[in-house]
């Protein structure tokens, strides 16, 4: 059960949280960040063929 939240759960909370405060955290916060994907690192190595965090793309009016 522990396992599965280690390698499953808190690593899909953990790149969700990177997605909303990736551009708007504060030095303190990144380095949080920081240590939350050091610790789930492996989690994050299952989950990252299946997630896009890539930047949405801008629409360009000429």
């Amino acid at each position: 059960m522990f396992a599965g939240a280690y390698l499953l759960l808190l690593p899909a909370a953990v790149l969700l949280y990177l997605k909303q405060r990736w551009y708007v955290a504060s030095s303190i916060e990144r380095l949080l960040m920081y240590f939350l994907v050091f610790f789930f690192f492996p989690g994050l190595l299952l989950l990252s063929p299946f997630v896009n965090l890539r930047p949405q793309r801008r629409k360009i009016e000429v």
